[in-house]
């Protein structure tokens, strides 16, 4: 065959080939068009017919329950992301948690070198109660080693019905062989809530999740600063709200309450937009709608951080700093379909207080401040060198001085002088050993900032002292 004959040949079938996929688009396109027009009972009848098809003439034996679980899952995916079909075993853990009957132990883990290391046990937990402590190695569970089994498979055999007992093996420091420690399992109640009183006068409140008692917990933060604070009073609040995933929407409007006098705090719109359910501010109790505030947000804040800064934002109550949260703003409810299985399907959508959305579209910060790690900050900020007035030989002082006084002023400023030096000298020694400073400082306790070093906590403090003034 020439060459010609095969490039003719090609092109032939490649129009051939064009023109089949063009009648298979029209073909799908007409059979949607015409599945479109018909009733619920004949797009069903469809279903079952493909159903018949693949159980009939597919080429292996086909399980008929997986093919209508599939069906039905992929159902669901045309929906949202936050629908989904519950099977038998996810819709067993979700009641299994909300059931209360299972209990833990309540020790924060990591592994290391093969075991698991207890980087603290929570407070008032049942293993905090049988003298587990910070440091402890478990290397046996139920007096079988824990060398190869993981850290995920062996978080799961701490769970268990409430009541029962499990032994951990543990080698401590200071203590020969193992030493086993049983313990109760109960329901462990974290505490959402971190607190401290910075520079005499900030209160700093970090808000983790939104649980049962997180208003009460942030209420009784709130009295133990101010008791604390010269004269019994705060000069700022600052809520932080930085990666809590949200929460009870009653806990929610509880620490909303705690900052606003009235009005709403949240509202739905369900299906038909004119049916709105609202949430309103709580009357009575301790409230603070004086003291300058700021709530802290970024990315990863959603759901109830974003109701409740979107409410402190719309009441002009607080400044909202940091940046743009993450826009989950949709409301979900569970509908057990048999008693195995159920559907999570989204129903209604939040709005602020003032009416405006939040899903897909969060909550925009007054103040965008970008994140930054203070270490990364305090290694690169620049040390300045500027030449002052002080620094010039035989300057001239504000007021005359005695020749003791002189004396003292300058023996100040050589040590200024040298103390600015040392922190530049310091600085430089900083950046070229940080990556050795890195490996020796235990990998927890590196990842914890103290709030005072946060960088965006440091605006916030220089943002309400700010208003401070301005007000005065």
């Amino acid at each position: 065959m020439s060459v010609i004959n095969k490039k003719i040949n090609s092109v032939l079938l490649s129009f051939l080939m064009m023109s089949l996929l063009n009648l298979s688009i029209q073909q799908s396109g007409k059979a949607a068009d015409k599945l479109e027009g018909k009733s619920r009972l004949e797009k069903l009848e469809l279903f079952n017919k493909v159903l018949t098809l693949i159980e009939q003439q597919y080429y292996r034996d086909v399980d008929t329950a997986k093919l209508i679980e599939g069906a039905i899952n992929g159902m669901m995916g045309t929906l949202d992301p936050h629908s989904a079909y519950l099977d038998k075993e996810v819709f067993q853990k979700m009641q299994d948690e909300t059931s209360g009957e299972f209990g833990g132990l309540g020790i924060e883990v990591t592994q290391k070198d093969g075991v698991l290391l207890i980087v603290t046990p929570i407070e008032d937990s049942p293993a905090e109660k049988a003298g587990i402590l910070a440091g402890d190695r478990i290397v046996e569970i139920n007096h079988e080693p824990v060398v190869g089994l993981g850290l995920e498979k062996s978080m799961d055999k701490f769970r268990g019905k409430k009541k029962s007992k499990i032994t951990l093996g543990i080698i401590r420091e200071g203590h020969e062989g193992i030493k086993n420690i049983e313990i109760v399992r109960d329901t462990v109640y974290l505490k959402p809530v971190k607190f401290e009183l910075l520079k005499d006068q900030v209160a700093y409140i970090r808000l983790s999740q939104f649980q049962k008692k997180s208003g009460e917990y942030i209420l009784e933060a709130l009295k133990k600063m101010k008791s604390e604070a010269p004269k019994n009073q705060l000069n700022a609040i600052i809520l932080d709200l930085r990666s809590n995933p949200g929460g009870l929407l009653d806990e929610a409007v509880e620490v909303a309450s705690l900052f606003i006098d009235d009005g709403i705090v949240v509202s739905t719109e369900g299906r038909d937009p004119k049916n709105k359910e609202f949430r309103y501010v709580k009357k009575g109790g301790y409230k603070d709608l004086t003291t300058p505030m700021a709530v802290l947000i970024n990315g990863s804040s959603a759901s109830a951080s974003e109701i409740v800064a979107g409410a402190l934002q719309d009441n002009k109550r607080a400044l909202v700093m940091g940046t743009q949260s993450f826009g989950k703003g949709s409301v979900q409810s569970v509908v057990k379909l048999q008693e195995e299985m159920g559907v999570k399907l989204t129903i209604a959508q939040y709005m602020t207080s003032a009416g405006r959305k939040i899903q897909a579209l969060g909550i925009k910060p007054d103040v965008e401040i970008d994140e930054v790690e203070a270490e990364w900050v305090g290694q690169n900020k620049k040390e300045p060198n500027f030449l002052r007035e002080k620094d010039l030989k035989n300057h001239l002082t504000a007021t005359l001085e005695t020749e003791e006084e002189k004396k003292l002023r300058e023996e100040l400023e050589f040590k200024e002088r040298l103390q600015r030096a040392e922190k530049y000298n310091l600085i430089k020694e900083k950046k070229r050993k940080s990556k050795d400073a890195k490996n020796l400082v235990n990998e927890e306790e590196s990842k914890k900032i103290a709030p005072i070093d946060d960088y965006m906590v440091k605006q916030a403090i220089n943002y309400l002292a700010n208003l401070n003034r301005l007000k005065k």
